[in-house]
This record gives structure tokens, C-alpha cells and sequence, in this order.
């Protein structure tokens, strides 16, 4: 398994990743739910403590308030994690000026409040292959452009977007680090089938076994029972724990593009 240091130096530049393993965010973190393996004496650089039982980050439940806002609830859920109390799910749609929530409009967000966040998917822009789903048939065509013209205008307003795709074991190791949370595209019904009774949204119900997108947020991850913990805003249930197994099944359905927005709890 490669060390943590190796992993972050992959997703962000050297300079970030020296600069995020240094120290830790104790105000968000709940203390003595991770054990540590003391580093080696080897020399390396990277000389930060391995956690390597269970770690869950302080994040307030948020519920949505409509079908189309569970992006903006998980904006506002990273925001108070951060400390920004100043904001609401109404104050973002006005920002967004759109109900057809994309991630990379989730990103232009968080960029406006400057978190500091890495974005992650397997396609540059709007996937014209998602026409035929249900979920996406009626707004793709107005879409399209507009989504494709944010893509195209990220570099300039300072947003990373990486191509590729990142899967549960590297996320588990970023959330083991203490320093991230994650904003996560799913297929709803995948990622609901075992508490389809506690969804507050009207519309998933166990017929409908077509593709849904829904962010959550993830914020938790223990070691021993393979569990991420979760906040998802279209639940009753404040904190939930779901499998690794499950979440990735969720999270690489077709229609997701694996969109996966990797935010950093240290400040700016």
C-alpha cells in the first residue's frame, strides 16, 4: 500500500500535498477515534503519523429542500464544517441561477467561497450519451452548452479538474488523513435500497430502479467494519454508515461520471 504522502502528491502538486500533511484540523475531528502508527525511522519526508483504524469529521446534517437542491445542501453542510455560517440553501441557488445542479457548478460554488477542493470525474463536460436516461432527458439538450462552457472556463477561475477516476481505497486513505471530506455523485437508488424507508423524497421508492443523481457527503470511514459515514440530505437520518462496497457501486453507476469533489479542511 503506498504511503499517504505518495497518494496526495498524485492528486494535488508536491507543494499542496507537503503543505496539507503538515499538522492536523483537531477542531472538526473527533478526538481518540483513530489509532496512529508511528513513521518510521527511514528518513523519508513524509514523517506524519499513518491513521489507520477510524476517522469522522464534525459535519452538521443539512436536509434539502427540494428534489433538485441535494448539491447545494452538501455545499452548505462543507461550508459550516468550515466555519462559513453566513450562507443558506436560498443564497446559493441565487448563485447557481439554475435547478439543473451540476458538479461543476457545485465547484464553481465552493471556489466563490474559496475552499480549497480538488474535482475529480472521467469526462470533460456534459456526457451526450446520458439523452436516453430519464434523469437527464429533459434538461441535457439546455444543458449542454452551458455545462460545456463552465468546463471550458475552469482553468481560467482557478478550478482543478482532474480526469480520472479515484476509487474507494484512495478515498478511504484521504479521509483517514483527517485533512478531507468529500462531496460525491451517486445513483440515489443504489445508495438508498437499505433505508429506502427513512428518504424523506417522495419520489425513490423500490419500483423505480432507474438512474437518480444525488450528492452526498462522506466524512467518515472505519477501517475495521469497511463503512464510510455519510451525510445524505434527502435522509431523516442525521449520520449513516454505509459499505465500501455499496458506495462504490453508487458512485461508478452509469450516469455519475464518478464526480467526486475532494475538499480540504485546512484554511486557506
Amino acid at each position: 500500500m503506498w504511503p499517504l504522502y505518495c497518494l496526495l502528491s498524485k492528486i494535488f502538486n508536491v507543494e499542496e500535498a507537503e503543505k496539507n500533511l503538515n499538522g492536523s484540523d483537531e477542531n472538526h475531528v473527533k478526538a481518540g477515534e483513530c489509532h496512529l502508527i508511528e513513521p518510521s525511522s527511514s528518513g523519508r519526508k513524509f514523517q506524519d503519523a499513518v491513521p489507520c483504524c477510524s476517522r469522522f469529521v464534525e459535519v452538521p446534517h443539512i436536509s434539502q429542500m427540494h428534489s433538485w437542491d441535494c448539491g447545494l445542501a452538501c455545499v452548505l453542510m462543507v461550508l459550516n464544517t468550515i466555519g462559513i455560517n453566513n450562507c443558506s440553501i436560498q443564497a446559493l441557488a441565487e448563485l447557481c441561477c439554475t435547478t439543473s445542479i451540476w458538479t461543476v457548478d457545485l465547484a464553481y460554488l465552493l471556489q466563490k467561497f474559496s475552499v480549497r477542493f480538488s474535482y475529480f470525474t472521467v469526462t470533460i463536460g456534459a456526457n451526450p450519451n446520458y439523452s436516453a436516461e430519464t434523469f437527464y432527458k429533459e434538461q441535457l439538450p439546455t444543458d449542454l452548452v452551458r455545462v460545456d462552457m463552465l468546463f471550458q472556463k475552469a482553468r481560467e477561475e482557478g478550478i482543478n479538474i482532474q480526469c480520472r477516476s479515484i476509487d474507494e481505497k484512495e478515498i478511504s486513505r484521504l479521509i483517514l488523513s483527517g485533512k478531507f471530506i468529500v462531496i460525491a455523485l451517486v445513483d440515489q437508488y443504489k445508495l438508498s435500497r437499505t433505508w429506502v424507508n427513512d428518504v424523506i423524497l417522495s419520489s425513490l421508492n423500490d419500483s423505480n430502479s432507474s438512474y437518480t443523481g444525488h450528492y452526498v457527503v462522506i466524512c467518515g470511514y472505519d477501517a475495521g467494519a469497511d463503512e464510510f459515514e455519510i451525510r445524505d440530505p434527502a435522509s431523516s437520518r442525521k449520520s449513516m454508515r454505509i459499505s465500501s462496497k455499496c458506495l462504490e457501486e453508487a458512485r461508478k453507476s452509469f450516469g455519475t461520471d464518478e464526480d467526486l469533489l475532494l475538499i480540504s479542511l485546512e484554511k486557506r
